[in-house]
């Protein structure tokens, strides 16, 4: 990643509108903006939540509150707490999905 043309800026995410994406249990609560061919997000997921798809896009992850597990195709699984970070390139070789058992919010750059 080059972050080339990268404007200086904030984001207030309280301004930002409020989507909420059901997973195959419980519910993602994301706010997030486009920076030029960045993506910056804030996602809050319920307890009990448990994506309903292998994703494929590489991401930066900052585990803010909470706890999650990300879990890999192959079997590999990261168990991640507050103040710990995941990345995962983008490609076909590492289908990842997040589970969280008492909820989490996280900062994901992709």
């Amino acid at each position: 990643m080059k972050l080339t043309d990268l404007p200086t800026g904030l984001t207030d995410w309280s301004t930002l509108d409020m989507s909420v994406q059901a997973g195959a249990t419980g519910v993602a609560t994301i706010r997030g903006r486009h920076i030029g061919d960045l993506q910056l997000r804030l996602v809050s997921y319920s307890a009990g939540y448990a994506a309903d798809h292998w994703c494929r896009k590489g991401h930066v992850v900052l585990m803010i509150a909470g706890s999650a597990t990300i879990e890999h195709e192959d079997g590999r699984r990261y168990e991640l707490s507050a103040g710990m970070a995941y990345h995962v390139a983008d490609n076909e070789h590492a289908p990842h999905r997040l589970t969280s058992r008492e909820g989490a919010s996280v900062f994901i750059l992709d």
